[in-house]
């Protein structure tokens, strides 16, 4: 007996494999319906569940960021901005509102209001564009002890003009009752007269090396223009915008790989291409909010469309499975970074919006990286995985290891655009899971698998 025991035991062993195995082979059992382990939730998103993630972050910036000015000496809260007698400074915050991160920040909570109906958001950016352009009306730079904003009345480099400027002209087309001209004529006189730029017109600095370009000035500089555009009604502006997009797309896009390259130093024989997901952010949020404005019939309009498109289609090979973008696009094992799938979800949804690319082929990357996004707004509404602040380098070490904070500033717009763009989106589009796969759901047509 027990020389038959273990065969006993291997046959009712061999039983119980071959039931369970009856039970899930391709002949008894949907195998392509089986739920596949995602990483990132892979379903269409609602309204009131994008809603949520951006009141987390609508509640964190409120009380992380200033909204009054102090004493800077007893740090008492100043309510009479008329005596401008008094050395004064921005209350402490967790954030600069005078910065390019901020001017993001201030677009995407106007966008949030009309994309939601909320007016908190709307209030979140009228109040302290008041407050700034209060400060900057009424009080002496003697009495100014915030670095920050003196940078904004006086800036030193694009990153203390465009966005601002570009978000206050946005805030008083959308009702914002302070005159704003003096602080908008002067960003964008600085970005016209005052910025460096090579002997072409093409907006420059002098570091890292002499005669650099950045492809983050396309952001810094392109939106004010075209803003300043529709708000002037002067041509000047229109071409000045759609001739940086031309240049920088003419020395730094990469037609094969189909993305930009992060620098370009005039002195290099040949140019080393780091292309950084957040650079390539920039630039195709410019685009975008170079066409929202840009009148149809300017001789530079198709090809400005022509170069987003390219761009977006370029962007749609490097995304990951997870939803996200790496931190060097197309080098898989640098780092899933926040801030660049924010602003590429937000600006693929806002192209489809307008018609300036293909909805059925584009949204569900634009669902897959808005899904990844909000994983990454924790409870306290946090912004998480974010790249600080970052400068231009020519080896991949420098790119690979850039820390990720929660305090970078530049996670937070991009977000609020992403979320109100995506609800956007799904105001004038069905989405289904078809054949387990999101599709965009066409009326009168069911292409589900049975």
């Amino acid at each position: 007996m027990k020389h038959l025991h273990i065969p006993v035991m291997a046959l009712l062993f061999l039983g119980s494999l071959t039931s369970a195995t009856a039970q899930t082979n391709d002949a008894t059992t949907p195998l392509h319906l089986m739920k596949p382990d995602y990483p990132t939730p892979y379903v269409v998103p609602q309204k009131q569940e994008i809603t949520a993630v951006l009141d987390r972050v609508y509640n964190f910036l409120d009380k992380n960021s200033a909204s009054k000015i102090v004493n800077a000496n007893t740090k008492a809260v100043i309510t009479d901005y008329k005596k401008g007698n008094e050395d004064i400074m921005f209350e402490p915050g967790s954030f600069r509102l005078t910065s390019y991160e901020w001017g993001v920040t201030y677009a995407g909570m106007l966008l949030t209001t009309k994309a939601t109906g909320d007016q908190k958001y709307a209030d979140y950016t009228n109040k302290r564009l008041q407050l700034i352009a209060d400060v900057a009306a009424n009080y002496k730079e003697a009495n100014i002890k915030d670095k920050d904003m003196l940078k904004t009345m006086h800036p030193e480099a694009l990153d203390f003009a465009g966005a601002l400027c570009a978000a206050f002209i946005k805030a008083k087309q959308d009702g914002l009752k302070t005159n704003a001209d003096p602080l908008i004529n002067n960003y964008i006189d600085f970005i016209s007269n005052k910025q460096f730029r090579l002997t072409d017109g093409t907006l420059a600095r002098n570091r890292p090396q002499d005669n650099t370009i950045w492809l983050d000035d396309m952001f810094m500089s392109v939106p004010a223009l075209a803003q300043m555009g529709k708000y002037t009604g002067n041509v000047k502006y229109f071409d000045d915008a759609v001739k940086q997009v031309n240049q920088f797309s003419g020395r730094m896009f990469n037609k094969e790989k189909g993305i930009y390259m992060h620098g370009w130093v005039q002195s290099m024989a040949d140019h080393p291409q780091f292309h950084w997901a957040r650079a390539n952010g920039w630039a195709v949020m410019t685009m975008v909010e170079l066409l929202e404005v840009l009148p149809k019939d300017h001789p530079g309009y198709a090809g400005v469309l022509a170069q987003l498109q390219a761009h977006i289609k370029g962007l749609a090979k490097y995304q990951d499975g997870t939803g996200f973008w790496h931190q060097l696009l197309d080098r898989n094992d640098t780092y899933l970074e926040t801030s660049a799938t924010a602003i590429y979800t937000y600006s693929i949804a806002r192209a489809i919006n307008r018609g300036y690319v293909d909805k059925m082929t584009y949204s569900p990357m634009v669902l897959l990286g808005w899904n990844a996004v909000a994983s990454k707004v924790n409870d306290k509404g946090q912004v998480e995985g974010t790249c600080v602040g970052t400068g231009m380098g020519f080896d991949p070490a420098f790119y690979y290891y850039r820390p990720v904070n929660v305090f970078a500033a530049h996670g937070y717009g991009p977000v609020l655009l992403a979320g109100a763009e995506v609800i956007n989106l799904l105001k004038d589009n069905q989405f289904e899971i078809n054949d387990s796969s999101i599709q965009l759901k066409i009326p009168g047509k069911n292409n589900q698998l049975k």
